[in-house]
């Protein structure tokens, strides 16, 4: 039997998250869309048309201000700004949907555990069951600067996330018994005292007493995603996260990343496969090979290069400004340039990658690989990244807002229906997004996680 394929379709409340320099192009409407609950409403709903599991929100909470070493290229192209807050949005889209699940990022270096978990508790209520929570901790030097908190270094931002998540543990497994509610009129009794009881938590960063504010939902912790590919990164995504968000530049290091934590995985009592794994794609596609040209030259003929390049910085603190089409970027003796040059080199080891080439390959969905196709070709690429790289879904970037999605459902769902790799409907995978991933009756989080241990 063909392993299942799972699909999330990314975005972010701003008007280009990724593909910088789209909203030049009349088929997208993310401006003014994404300042209109409508536009988020119809996105929902396309993505639950072609059965998707889930909509994911990232979201950040500073501008990209590496790339000549100011704001100026960032905010110029809109890159990730001006940003809403998307988890104002969730329990709309829900009401608006039936089974759609939902994803939206949450820094654990921005925001208290308490109210985190207050915010989770309650959109896992509002919308039955169907909320995740990307865990990251975030990595914008501009953002600490805006009072958040301070950004600490890279590993110790882990070792505090990992406080953090015990923290959120107790107040949703803990605090609150499931039969809390007795609803004794006679005895005038709403909520049995004794069955709610104080975390008390004392640890190195947090001091948070309790109880947790909201009753426990049908999750009660809400499903647990986390991006981040660092050997930090991954161990702490196989001690707590249900899914990893990835972007492996081919199959062949998905299957070697996909082994590294299905290893970390054992390490952490935690049975092989608990994690899946969503690979980062592009999609372009078109019904025939004249059509598909077309509309990739189109693409790319709206990308704003240097709105790609303040994005690239502000994920990787390397500043690109400066650099000649022809400058080839294995030349440079900075760590940082070997690192940019080892990503791209190992998408393809016999080319000697100069910045113009870099900067070509980056147009459309940035450092995501980008699959452009026929249907059926598309279709083949994604059943190999599941078959030989070991991966277990798709994040589908978007290039435009809404048509790529769009394009995705009316065209490339139908032919993985027929090949019987995605679901055709939602109807045996259970009410709650746990159940989505997990199969039906797994609503809440089994007893090897680490919620269950602290």
């Amino acid at each position: 039997m063909s392993k299942r394929i799972y699909l999330n379709a990314f975005t972010q409340a701003c008007p280009t998250p990724q593909s910088e320099g789209q909203w030049k192009n009349p088929r997208d409407r993310s401006v003014p869309g994404f300042n209109n609950p409508e536009f988020w409403i119809d996105l929902a709903r396309t993505a639950e048309r072609g059965c998707f599991d889930t909509l994911f929100f990232a979201d950040v909470h500073g501008v990209y201000d590496v790339y000549g070493g100011n704001m100026d290229a960032g905010i110029r192209h809109g890159v990730q700004v001006p940003g809403n807050d998307p988890t104002l949005l969730l329990a709309l889209l829900a009401h608006e949907t039936k089974h759609l699940g939902f994803l939206v990022t949450c820094s654990t270096t921005y925001f208290p555990p308490y109210v985190t978990a207050k915010l989770f508790s309650s959109l896992d209520h509002f919308t039955a069951g169907r909320i995740g929570w990307n865990i990251v901790t975030s990595y914008l030097e501009s953002a600490a600067r805006n009072g958040l908190g301070e950004l600490l270094e890279h590993d110790e931002r882990y070792e505090r996330a990992e406080e953090y998540m015990d923290v959120c543990y107790k107040l949703w497994e803990q605090s609150w018994d499931d039969d809390a509610f007795v609803l004794d009129a006679e005895n005038d009794v709403l909520v049995d005292p004794a069955r709610v009881r104080k975390i008390n938590h004392h640890g190195k960063y947090f001091a948070v007493e309790g109880p947790h504010m909201c009753a426990p939902t049908i999750q009660r912790t809400p499903y647990l995603v986390q991006a981040g590919q660092s050997p930090r990164g991954y161990a702490f995504g196989a001690k707590h996260a249900e899914a990893l968000f990835v972007v492996f530049q081919n199959r062949h290091k998905a299957a070697e990343g996909v082994a590294k934590v299905r290893a970390l995985e054992a390490a952490n009592g935690r049975g092989s496969g608990a994690v899946k794994f969503m690979q980062g794609v592009g999609v372009v596609v078109a019904e025939t090979q004249q059509e598909l040209e077309l509309k990739v030259a189109r693409y790319k003929g709206y990308a704003a290069i240097e709105g790609l390049l303040a994005l690239f910085g502000g994920w990787t603190g390397i500043d690109l400004a400066g650099f000649r089409p022809e400058d080839e970027i294995g030349a440079f003796d900075s760590n940082h340039i070997k690192q940019f040059a080892a990503f791209f080199a190992e998408i393809d080891p016999q080319k000697r990658w100069t910045f113009a080439e870099v900067c070509e390959y980056m147009k459309l969905a940035s450092i995501t690989p980008l699959i452009a196709g026929t249907p059926t070709q598309v279709a083949d690429e994604l059943e190999l990244w599941i078959d030989e790289g070991g991966v277990d879904g798709f994040n589908l970037i978007p290039i435009d807002q809404p048509g790529s999605l769009a394009d995705f459902v009316d065209l490339v769902v139908p032919e993985l229906q027929r090949r019987g790799r995605v679901q055709a409907d939602y109807g045996a995978t259970g009410l709650s997004l746990r159940e989505r991933f997990n199969g039906a009756g797994n609503t809440r989080l089994p007893p090897q996680h680490r919620a269950k241990q602290v």
